[in-house]
């Protein structure tokens, strides 16, 4: 009953804000429905950790380490950029970016309803993609978290809003094709296994227990999809191009949730065909080409980043580089590999998140998201928001003493451990500079001289949810609690192979 009620959460939420007709019951609505969600998740993670796997309806839903961190991170993300998104909205209702009112209504209305209603949908899509234990339904739940986030990328009705979620919408529809073609060549590929004609046939649960009796040349030409698929999905280069203009014009708490929650289901569903690949093949063949990919995106990312002149684009093109960071340490494989994808992928979560929701309080204060227009001043005039996006700025690049510093170590690590001395190398040159652009920008622009710039004004929905996301990043840095240490152990297990 604890996974049927995770799903009815969300749904029942972007009902209460479709039907309801003023903003504040929309904003409560979601607020309940996150915080509930965010509980409902905690007690999963603890069933997990109890129990090893929780299913339901015969399988059909099943959730294991893997599943419960994902959808923790999931809900974590979303009850604390609901909280952000009230000031948020609020800000661009009181400035009239939402519209001002017309003979027929309130246009700002059918706009808040709009994202209070396609947000928790979109929640519950990739949710419904970590707890679906047929492969064939996740990847129509993957799909489904494309639709959902497509039309938020619209929400503001500009001419770069539509240009933006076109782009989105062919490359992800592109990826998400060669996915489907993967996932029925790897239901082909288990054909000759007993009940495979069933629709337990593509269960993950039951095709990782007879991963060596799968077809392997049938999952060779599965896994070479899915990587392609899903790694449009998740915005691997070459298939990166889509992000920096959807993260530029999304709503904030939309492109945090996307950078960050919709990453994770991406890479999650890459994961779970990993694990079936390397038990049926070896992990020889898709950590080649996972390391490929994760090196050319960390690559990519660092002359954009080097020459950038938007913040937000910026943020986007770094979250490139960790998409890239975290296939890597998928394609190196091994406990230590995995461990360090899951601590990266938790850490990753909190910082980015911080980030765009720094960068959405400095874009409403100034009116732009361009470094040469705001000139500096960001520390004068936020002086909340310029430290915290500073230290969470410090924190994604990798220093010392922030979490990301140990993620990135430990893979650093595992590559040279293994063998993979060209990667380790590669890793380390191509995060030093990403750190040298992405420091060399924001830091003018926080603590540059800037103008004459009013102070801002007290933001308590927007600066609670900073000052609640830069605790955790803190903390985090010293002290993971031990349950939540304890199910990130066990979610590497489960990728690199020492758990089904």
């Amino acid at each position: 009953m604890l996974l049927i009620a995770l799903l009815l959460v969300p749904v029942i939420t972007a009902a209460a804000a479709y039907f309801a007709r003023r903003r504040v019951v929309m904003e409560i609505a979601n607020l309940v429905g996150f915080a509930a969600f965010f509980l409902l998740a905690v007690a999963l993670a603890g069933k997990v950790l109890a129990d090893g796997t929780v299913s339901l309806a015969n399988g059909f839903f099943y959730a294991d380490a893997l599943s419960a961190l994902m959808i923790l991170l999931t809900a974590g993300v979303s009850l604390l950029c609901a909280a952000y998104a009230v000031g948020y909205l609020r800000a661009d209702e009181r400035t009239g970016v939402l519209d001002e009112l017309d003979a027929e209504g309130d246009k700002a209305i059918a706009r808040l309803r709009m994202y209070y209603t396609l947000t928790p949908l979109l929640v519950f899509s990739m949710l419904f993609v970590t707890v679906a234990n047929n492969l064939g339904v996740m990847w129509a739940a993957v799909e489904a978290t494309t639709l959902a986030s497509v039309l938020l990328v619209t929400f503001y009705g500009r001419i770069t809003s539509l240009e933006a979620a076109w782009k989105y919408a062919i490359i992800g529809g592109v990826g998400l094709s060669m996915a489907l073609f993967g996932t029925v060549v790897a239901y082909y590929a288990a054909h000759q296994l007993a009940g495979s004609d069933a629709l337990a046939g593509l269960n993950w649960s039951v095709l990782v227990q007879h991963a060596g009796q799968l077809d392997k040349q049938s999952m060779r030409l599965a896994f070479v999809l899915i990587l392609l698929g899903y790694g449009a999905k998740a915005g691997l280069a070459p298939m990166h191009t889509w992000k920096p203009d959807v993260y530029s014009e999304a709503p904030v708490p939309s492109a945090a949730i996307m950078s960050t929650a919709m990453l994770n289901c991406a890479l999650y569903a890459l994961i779970r065909f990993y694990i079936l690949t390397s038990r049926c093949l070896g992990p020889e063949f898709p950590g080649r080409l996972l390391l490929i990919f994760g090196m050319l995106s960390m690559g990519i990312a660092v002359p954009f980043v080097l020459v950038q002149k938007n913040y937000r684009r910026l943020l986007a093109y770094s979250t490139i580089d960790h998409s890239g960071i975290m296939v890597t340490a998928l394609g190196i494989g091994s406990m230590m590999g995995s461990l360090g994808l899951m601590l990266h992928m938790t850490f990753h979560t909190v910082a980015k998140s911080l980030l765009f929701l720094c960068a959405g309080n400095v874009y409403q204060h100034f009116g732009t998201d361009v470094f040469a227009k705001i000139k500096g001043g960001v520390m004068k005039a936020m002086p909340l928001t310029g430290v915290v996006f500073l230290m969470a700025l410090l924190a994604v690049v990798g220093m010392p003493p922030f979490s990301l510093f140990q993620s990135e170590f430990l893979i650093v690590r595992a590559a040279f451990v293994h063998g993979h001395v060209l990667v380790g190398v590669l890793f380390v040159l191509f995060g030093a500079g990403v750190f040298t652009g992405a420091l060399m920008h924001v830091s003018g622009m926080i603590l540059g001289p800037g103008g004459e710039v009013a102070a801002a004004p007290k933001q308590p929905w927007r600066n609670g949810s900073l000052v609640a996301m830069a605790v955790v990043l803190v903390v985090i840095g010293f002290w993971i609690p031990g349950p939540l240490l304890e199910l990130i152990h066990r979610a590497a297990a489960v990728v690199s192979g020492y758990t089904s």
